[in-house]
C-alpha cells in the first residue's frame, strides 16, 4: 500500500522494535533476523521501519546512490563532478524469493563486452538498496549462495561482480532485515552467524492485546491516511531520537571493563569465533546511543547479548535457540563491577514510554517468548524421556504385540554414510545427487538458449576462430559474433526429497532397539539438513499407515514428531508403502524437478491381512516401476535373521543396509561400498 503502517501503532514485540532501531541508529549492528511464526506482524513492522530512516542526499543521475560530498571513487557511473544533491527517501528494496543471482548483484551484457569492448552493467538489487534497508522475506528459503553474495556485500559495503576477467565493484551499504518461519526449514548455523542480531517472535495470549492488535488493523484497513495521521505525532518523535541517537552515537564511550564482560560473555557461552564480540560492541554502542548516554553499562552489554548471542550458539538444526540467563547474569558480575543502577534501564524502543499499547501489529502482534520458551527440551533431558512402560510379548518372527508402548529417547545421532540418488538431476541446489546447475565444475559447453549467463571461453573461441578469414580480421584481434557464443554446462550437486518410511510397529519394539532406530533416523535427519533436502516422515503399525510429517525443509519438525512416535501393534508394511507412493505422487506435480529418495527404515516383518510378505513386494515394485531411489535400513537383530529387509530391498530396485553399515565411519560398510565398486567395474 502506498500509506505504510505507523511503526508505533505496532502492538507489543518490544524485542523486534528494539532490534530494528539499533540497526536505523547503527547499521554497523549488521542487521536483524527477525524468526516466528506467521502472522506476528514481521514484514509489517520492516515496511514500517523505512518511514522513519532519515532522508538521503545522493548524485543526481546515479543509479548506485552515492553522497555527493563523498562519492564513491569507484562508481561505475562516476567519476562524479561537484554538484548539488538531491534529497530523497531512504530505499526499501524487497528481495524475492525467487531472484536469481543476475537480479541480486547485477549483471554484465557479456555479449557487448566481447562484441564490441563496451563494459555494459545493469545494477541489482544490492545496487538499488546502497543507504537504505533491503528486506528478504522468507530468507531461510533463498538458495544459499544468494544469501552468501547478500552477506559478503552486507558485512565489506561492496558488491563485486566478475565474469570472464570483465569485473565491476560498487558501494552496498544497507540495514539488512530478514525474517523467516522456522517451521519452514533453518538458515545453517554459518549463515546465521553473519546476522548481527536475532529476534524471535510470537503472538500475544493476552486477550486485551490481541483486541487492540484486531482493532488497529482494521481502522488502518478501513482507512489508511487517516489512521496514520492520528499516529504522526508519534512517528515524528520516534523520527528525532533515531535522528539523535546516531548523531550521539560517535561520542559513546566503551571502557575496557565493559569490553572484558563482551569478551567474558561470548567465551562462557562458547561462540564461535570473534564476531559475536565485535556485533556485541556495536549493539552496546547503539543501546547506550539510544538511551541518550553517552558511556556504555553493563545494562547494555545485558541486553546486546540477548540479542546478539542466541542463534550463533546453534551447532545443528536440533537445537533450540536461547540463552541461560541466569548463566549471563553470573558472568556479567564475574567479569567486571557492576554498575550501580537502579531499577531497569532497558530502553524503550517508544520515545513516549507509552508500554504495550505502542505498538500494533498488521496481522498481529504479541510478547516475544522467553529466550528458552515456547520449545521442546532437548532431546535426553527429563522434560523428553518417556515414562517407562511395560514391554509387550517377545519380540517373534511374523508375531507382534497389539500393546501400545510409550515413546522411546533415540540415541545420539552419528555421520552416515553418502545415500544419493542415481542419474543427472537438475533439482534445487543442494549438496546430495549429481545436477546440472549454475555452480560447479564445468563440464562442457552449449549454444546458449536465451540470455548467456556463463561464457564458455574456450568454446567460444574455438567456434569463431574457422571465421576469422571470412570476416576479414585485421590486426591481432579476434572478431566475434554472437553465433560463437557459447554457454558453459556445468556440474554440481542438488538437493533431494528425502522421504522416511519408519516402521513403528511391534516388530520393533525392543526398546534399546527402537532407541537405536530412531538414533539412526536421526542422524538421516542431520545428514539431509547439512545437504539442503526437503524430508518427510511416513510411519506405519497397527492397521494402517500415516504421513506424520507432509515433505518440508524444516528437519527439526522432523525431529520433533519422531521423538514422540510410539510403537506397538502389527507391521503394515504395504500400508506403509502405499502411503509414501501416494506422498511421493503428490510432490511429483508440485516440483517436478526435485528427485526423491526413499528411505524404508523396517526389519521387513510384514504381518496382519493375508500374504503381508506378497502384498508388500507388489508395493515394492510399483516404486521401483516408477523409478523411485531407494534405500533400505535393515534393522533386523539378533542370531536368526529372516533377511526379509534385503529381500525388500530388491523388490524397490534399491540397496540395503544395516544400521552398523550406515555409519560413515563404519568398517563393514567400507568394505561394502569396495565390493560394490569392483562388481560394478
Amino acid at each position: 500500500m502506498s500509506t505504510p503502517y505507523p511503526f508505533t501503532a505496532i502492538v507489543g514485540q518490544d524485542d523486534l522494535r528494539l532490534g530494528l532501531l539499533l540497526n536505523a541508529v547503527s547499521p554497523a549492528v549488521g542487521g536483524v533476523l527477525v524468526r516466528g511464526e506467521k502472522g506476528t506482524a514481521k514484514s509489517t513492522a520492516v515496511r514500517a521501519l523505512a518511514a522513519l530512516v532519515p532522508e538521503v542526499s545522493v548524485v543526481p543521475g546515479c543509479r548506485f546512490s552515492c553522497d555527493p560530498v563523498s562519492p564513491d571513487p569507484a562508481c561505475p557511473d562516476g567519476p562524479h563532478a561537484e554538484a548539488a544533491g538531491v534529497s530523497r527517501a531512504a530505499r526499501t528494496v524487497e528481495l524475492p524469493v525467487g531472484a536469481s543471482e543476475d537480479r541480486l548483484v547485477g549483471a554484465l551484457d557479456i555479449e557487448r563486452a566481447l562484441s564490441e569492448g563496451v563494459k555494459a552493467f545493469e545494477p541489482g538489487l544490492l545496487a538499488d538498496a546502497h543507504r537504505g534497508i533491503l528486506y528478504v522475506d522468507e530468507v531461510n528459503l533463498l538458495h544459499d549462495h544468494l544469501v552468501d553474495l547478500l552477506l559478503d556485500a552486507a558485512a565489506m559495503g561492496a558488491s563485486y561482480v566478475e565474469r570472464e576477467g570483465v569485473s565491476v565493484r560498487h558501494a552496498a551499504r544497507f540495514l539488512l532485515v530478514g525474517t523467516m518461519n522456522p517451521e519452514e526449514g533453518e538458515l545453517r548455523p554459518q549463515l546465521l552467524d553473519r546476522f548481527g542480531l536475532t529476534v524471535e517472535v510470537a503472538a500475544s495470549r493476552d486477550t486485551d492485546e490481541r483486541v487492540e492488535v484486531v482493532r488497529r488493523r482494521l481502522a488502518y484497513d478501513d482507512d489508511p491516511e487517516g489512521f496514520a495521521a492520528r499516529w504522526a505525532g508519534e512517528e515524528s518523535a520516534l523520527r528525532e531520537r533515531i535522528a539523535a541517537a546516531r548523531a550521539l552515537l560517535p561520542r559513546v564511550v566503551l571502557g575496557d571493563g565493559v569490553l572484558r564482560q563482551i569478551a567474558a560473555t561470548c567465551a562462557a557461552f562458547e561462540v564461535d569465533g570473534m564476531r559475536a564480540d565485535i556485533v556485541m560492541a556495536r549493539t552496546a554502542t547503539a543501546l547506550a546511543a539510544w538511551a541518550g548516554r553517552e558511556e556504555v553499562t553493563a545494562d547494555d552489554v545485558r541486553q546486546a547479548a540477548l540479542l546478539a548471542l542466541p542463534h550463533r550458539r546453534r551447532r545443528n538444526p536440533f537445537d533450540a535457540p536461547g540463552l541461560d540467563e541466569d548463566k549471563l547474569d553470573q558472568t556479567l558480575d564475574e567479569a567486571g563491577p557492576q554498575e550501580n543502577n537502579d531499577g531497569d534501564d532497558r530502553p524503550d524502543p517508544d520515545p513516549d514510554g507509552g508500554g504495550d499499547d505502542d505498538g500494533g501489529g498488521g496481522g498481529g502482534g504479541g510478547v516475544p517468548p522467553q529466550a528458552d520458551g515456547d520449545h521442546t527440551p532437548p532431546r535426553g533431558e527429563s522434560g523428553d524421556t518417556p515414562s517407562q512402560a511395560p514391554e509387550g510379548s517377545p519380540d517373534a518372527p511374523g508375531r507382534s504385540t497389539g500393546a501400545e508402548q510409550q515413546p522411546v529417547a533415540s540415541a545420539e545421532p552419528f555421520r552416515t554414510k553418502m545415500l544419493s540418488v542415481p542419474g543427472l538431476g537438475e533439482g534445487a541446489a543442494g549438496r546430495r545427487s549429481r545436477a546440472r546447475t549454475e555452480h560447479g565444475r564445468t563440464t562442457g559447453a552449449r549454444r546458449p538458449q536465451g540470455a548467456l549467463t556463463k561464457l564458455h571461453l574456450a568454446a567460444t573461441v574455438q567456434a569463431a576462430a574457422p571465421h576469422q578469414r571470412a570476416r576479414g580480421r585485421s590486426g591481432r584481434g579476434l572478431v566475434v559474433r554472437r553465433d560463437d557464443l557459447r554457454q558453459a554446462t556445468r556440474e554440481g550437486r542438488e538437493g533431494n526429497l528425502v522421504l522416511f518410511v519408519v516402521d513403528a510397529s511391534g516388530s520393533m519394539a525392543a526398546r534399546q532397539r527402537m532407541s537405536a532406530v530412531k538414533g539412526a533416523v536421526l542422524s538421516l535427519l542431520l545428514d539431509a539438513y547439512q545437504r539442503r533436502d526437503k524430508v518427510g516422515l511416513v510411519t506405519f503399525r497397527g492397521k494402517e499407515a500415516e504421513v506424520a510429517l507432509p515433505p518440508t525443509s524444516s528437519v527439526d519438525a522432523a525431529a520433533s514428531r519422531l521423538e514422540s512416535l510410539p510403537t506397538g501393534g502389527r507391521t503394515p508394511l504395504a500400508a506403509g508403502l502405499l502411503k509414501a507412493h501416494d506422498v511421493l505422487r503428490v510432490e511429483r506435480l508440485r516440483d517436478p524437478s526435485r528427485r526423491p529418495l526413499l528411505v524404508v527404515v523396517t526389519d521387513g516383518r510384514a504381518t496382519g491381512g493375508p500374504e503381508p510378505v506378497a502384498l508388500a513386494g507388489r508395493a515394492g515394485r510399483l516404486h521401483r516401476s516408477e523409478g523411485t531411489a531407494s534405500v533400505v535400513v535393515d534393522c533386523e537383530s539378533g542370531y536368526v535373521r529372516l533377511g526379509l529387509a534385503g529381500e525388500l530391498a530388491r523388490e524397490l530396485g534399491g540397496t540395503a543396509v544395516t544400521l552398523d553399515e550406515l555409519r560413515a565411519d563404519s568398517i563393514a560398510g567400507l568394505v561394502k561400498d569396495v565390493t560394490a565398486a569392483g562388481r560394478a567395474a
